[in-house]
C-alpha cells in the first residue's frame, strides 16, 4: 500500500525556485511507494486550510515556499499524527536552516522520501504558533514595515532595515520569567524555538528545538555606532557573548507593555495587544528531516572519498 502524501505549493515565495516542480516530484519520488497529492496555495491563509484538511488523512504534508508556508503548513499538524516536510523555496529559510534541510529541490525529496521523523517544540504566543522564531520591537516593526512593500527579496529587506535603523527608538517592557518581573529598555525581543532568523542570521545560537524550553533574547537599547559589531556577532554565532544580549531560557515568558505591542511570528507581523504571553508545546510536531549526525559523518569522510580515485590511479 502506497503511503499518502500531499505538498502544499505556494507559486508565488520567495525566488521562485519551485516552478516546474510537479515534474520534479514526479521523477525523483519513487511513485511505487508514494501516492501524491499537489495543491497550490491561492491566498494567504490557504496553506493553513489545506494543512488542517490533510492532517490525519496523509503521512507527511510537504511545504513548499518561504517561512509563512512553512509556518502555515506547520500549524494544521499541530498534534497530528501527519508530519511536516519541507522544500525551502523562499529567501530567509529559517526553519530549514537549522534542520539542516538542503535547498536543491532534488536533495530537499530524498530527504523526504527517506521519512526520518523528528518531533520538535512550537511557541504559542497569544493566539498565533511559531514554528522558528517570533518577537517584538525592532524586528517585528520591520516585518509590519515590509508587509506593505512591493520590492520582496533579501535586497529589499536590507534596504528597508537601514533605512529604519537610526530613527528606530527602542521601548520600556516589563517582562516576566519565571518568578522575576523586571522592566527592561530593549531594542528587541525574540522567542527563539530554532537558532536563527534565517540567511544564517543567528538570534540564539545554542537554542535546540525540542528541549521543551523558549530561548528568550533580549538585546537592550545600545549605542548606534555598535550597530556593526552587533551584525556581525550575529553572523558569527557570537551574539550570546554580546554585551547588549541578554538569552535566558525558560518554558514561559510574559511582556506587558502600555501601548499594543507589534509583533512577528516566523516573520509575518501580528498584533498582539498590550499582553504577550509566550509559552512552549513540548514536543507539538513532527518534521521530517535529515539524520544531522551521519550527515556530519558523512562531510567528516568526504575528503578521504575524494583523494581515492587519485590513490586508486597511483
Amino acid at each position: 500500500m502506497r503511503t499518502k502524501i500531499l505538498f502544499i505549493i505556494n507559486p508565488v515565495s520567495g525566488i521562485g525556485r519551485q516552478k516546474n516542480i510537479e515534474e520534479i516530484i514526479h521523477s525523483e519520488l519513487d511513485l511505487n511507494k508514494w501516492s501524491v497529492d499537489i495543491a497550490y496555495t491561492k491566498y494567504k491563509g490557504h496553506a493553513l486550510e489545506l494543512s488542517l484538511a490533510a492532517a490525519g488523512n496523509y503521512a507527511i504534508v510537504v511545504a513548499v515556499g518561504g517561512d509563512g508556508t512553512v509556518n502555515e503548513t506547520g500549524r494544521g499538524l499541530i498534534n497530528s499524527s501527519t508530519a511536516l516536510g519541507i522544500i525551502p523555496t523562499g529567501s530567509g529559510n529559517g526553519l530549514a536552516r537549522h534542520l539542516e534541510i538542503p535547498f536543491k529541490i532534488n536533495k530537499a525529496l530524498e530527504v523526504i522520501s527517506q521519512a526520518k521523523l523528528k518531533a520538535i517544540d512550537v511557541i504559542k504566543i497569544n493566539d498565533y504558533y511559531s514554528l522558528n522564531v517570533a518577537g517584538i520591537g525592532f524586528d517585528a516593526y520591520i516585518s509590519h514595515q515590509f508587509a506593505n512593500r512591493k520590492n520582496r527579496g533579501p535586497l529589499a529587506y536590507m534596504q528597508l532595515i537601514t533605512k529604519e535603523f537610526m530613527t528606530y527608538k527602542s521601548s520600556v517592557y516589563r517582562v516576566t520569567i519565571g518568578d522575576q518581573t523586571r522592566d527592561w529598555d530593549a531594542f528587541l525581543i525574540s522567542f527563539a524555538n530554532s537558532s536563527q532568523y534565517g540567511n544564517n542570521v543567528y538570534i540564539a545560537p545554542q537554542a535546540r528545538i525540542d528541549d521543551g524550553l523558549i530561548d528568550v533574547c533580549l538585546i537592550r537599547d545600545f549605542p548606534k555606532f555598535t550597530a556593526p559589531a552587533l551584525l556581525i556577532s550575529m553572523l558569527d554565532q557570537s551574539i550570546d557573548r554580546n554585551r547588549y544580549d541578554l538569552i535566558v531560557k525558560s518554558p514561559k515568558v510574559i511582556v506587558e507593555h502600555t501601548s499594543d505591542l507589534l509583533g512577528h511570528v516566523d516573520g509575518e507581523p501580528v498584533n498582539l495587544g498590550k499582553k504577550a504571553e509566550v509559552e512552549i508545546m513540548h514536543l507539538a510536531l513532527k518534521v521530517v528531516a535529515p539524520d544531522i549526525h551521519l550527515r556530519q559523518i558523512q562531510n567528516l569522510f568526504s575528503p578521504i572519498r575524494e583523494m581515492l580515485p587519485v590513490i586508486n590511479r597511483n
